[in-house]
């Protein structure tokens, strides 16, 4: 592996702590704080993806020291392992100096195209921001983060990237349900990578701790690398740096609904600056369509975080950015017009999104009314969100619609609900007219725009159960799937959730522990 070209910009950019002091603690004064990693010495490499160590430049695992440096056991005298302040609002309320309690940056990487991708480690230690925690990441979670974030990507969703899933050999205490049940569960590291981890987080903490020159570099530094779009010597380049962060998140929540993902716990502390999908939790890909449905039990009962309310808690996200970059930009009804924009442009992306489920050759006036009768159909007869546009890509016109649809049901559907959901169709095939284009093509919009795999929760369970035990069968045809959401490789996953994980704590929503 190409180690020797990894770096650390942020030591010579920002103030920083080079104490080496592991102690937990505020940083007043400094962007990060010089972070040693553990170093485990049992430690074991479970998956390394190859595709993506090409991708940005690090190559392939040739000897020991590429592995010790993958499975956080030792690593050559160039990096020097950092981890970096942020604060946010955590549901709601804010929570002061957060940062990466868990998350330990072995620097960035810059490959044959001139790109940086950043490489952190989750799991390799405590650092000064883990917040009486111990820094460690247990193999349950490792394994939910690993699949997904690449899941995601697959299917076209911005997220951040997982290149390596190792075991620490060590065991670790966790209460998985905060009920005061803790068991010791076996230890993981995973490395992930992103062209940047900056979150909104990270302006929050310099504007309330007024520290305004280096709010200003760090934005100066955000738009120079990550928005060169914006001319960096414009006067405007604060607010057009603030529209496009609002662009790139509505882009990212459109995304997640039309795959079906919840976050679970979208602190503005979890928002990336670039529109990423970031910190992978209490996470969960719809299953029957609710858009009452959290992911997250810390999240009962208010819900703050269900899957219908993503696009508002992104805005009011949005709102406590503004509220950051506001000593930068000075400009109050400036930042009011682009909430304003954001509610617009998010439902215009939405609808297009919509659209293109349906295979609808372009959006139409009344659209938006037809979009709404869905969801009523959706959640009164508790249908599967993925298989259900699985089915209506299949439609034929002799089709005997209840018992087409009938594997998407979660419920055996009444009289009445039958004729809603044949009345539906009637007037989705009513709508389907008014395209230009053929039915083939139709139909391709609708291939494009809809997955025939998604990684499910109960299917994440199930590998996890298995991994636990040494084996890695599913995990390698859920790898494999994963890759290729768009075809149906494995029949037996396009499946609605089977009824032995109803209710079941790993299946549906979880908490927040790691």
């Amino acid at each position: 592996m190409n180690l020797d070209k990894i770096t650390q910009r942020y030591f010579n950019l920002f103030p920083g702590d080079f104490s080496g002091n592991p102690m937990q603690r505020q940083t007043p004064n400094f962007l990060f704080a010089q972070t040693e990693i553990y170093g485990y010495k049992k430690a074991q490499l479970l998956h390394f993806n190859q595709n993506l160590s090409e991708e940005i430049g690090l190559g392939k695992i040739e000897n020991q020291e590429d592995t010790d440096f993958v499975n956080a056991t030792n690593l050559p005298e160039n990096i020097k392992t950092y981890s970096t302040a942020y604060a946010g609002h955590q549901f709601g309320q804010w929570a002061c100096q957060l940062g990466d309690g868990r998350a330990i940056y072995a620097g960035e990487i810059k490959n044959s195209e001139g790109k940086f991708t950043e490489i952190q480690w989750k799991g390799a230690g405590a650092t000064p921001y883990s917040r009486h925690a111990d820094g460690r990441a247990v193999l349950r979670s490792s394994i939910r983060e690993y699949l997904m974030s690449e899941a995601l990507f697959h299917l076209g969703v911005p997220s951040t990237r997982a290149l390596s899933l190792s075991l620490s050999g060590e065991k670790v205490a966790r209460d998985m349900m905060y009920n005061g049940n803790v068991d010791f569960e076996q230890g993981a590291v995973v490395i992930r990578t992103s062209e940047t981890f900056l979150r909104f987080g990270h302006f929050e903490l310099l504007a309330a701790r007024n520290e305004i020159d280096t709010l200003q570099k760090l934005t100066d530094f955000t738009i120079e690398n990550y928005y060169p779009e914006i001319d960096k010597n414009s006067e405007n380049k604060y607010i057009e740096f603030y529209k496009k962060v609002s662009e790139k998140t509505a882009e990212m929540i459109v995304e997640w609904l039309r795959v079906g993902f919840t976050h679970g716990v979208m602190n503005t502390d979890n928002m990336s600056i670039i529109g990423n999908t970031i910190d992978y939790g209490p996470f969960s890909m719809l299953d029957e369509y609710d858009l009452n449905f959290t992911s997250n039990t810390t999240d009962l009962p208010n819900k703050r975080y269900a899957f219908g309310k993503q696009a508002h808690i992104a805005h009011w996200n949005m709102i406590q950015l503004a509220n950051a970059l506001f000593p930068l930009i000075k400009d109050e009804a400036a930042l009011e017009n682009v909430l304003v924009d954001y509610s617009e442009m998010f439902w215009k992306k939405h609808d297009e999104m919509m659209a293109k489920k349906f295979g609808f050759e372009k959006l139409e006036r009344y659209d938006a009314d037809f979009f709404t009768s869905w969801q009523k159909l959706m959640e009164e007869i508790s249908t599967d969100y993925t298989l259900f546009f699985n089915q209506l890509e299949t439609l034929k016109e002799d089709t005997n619609i209840p018992e087409h649809f009938k594997k998407c049901f979660y419920q055996n559907i009444n009289s009445n609900q039958e004729t809603l959901l044949i009345e539906f169709v009637e007037n989705y095939k009513q709508r389907l007219s008014y395209n230009q284009i053929s039915k083939d093509e139709s139909r391709k919009i609708m291939q494009k725009a809809n997955p025939k795999f998604v990684l499910r929760n109960y299917l994440l369970f199930e590998c996890i159960a298995e991994m636990e035990e040494g084996k890695t069968d599913l995990f390698d045809k859920l790898w494999l799937a994963l890759q290729n959401p768009y075809e149906e490789i494995y029949p037996e996953f396009s499946v609605k959730r089977p009824e032995k994980y109803e209710g079941v704590v790993g299946c549906s929503s979880l908490s927040c522990s790691s």
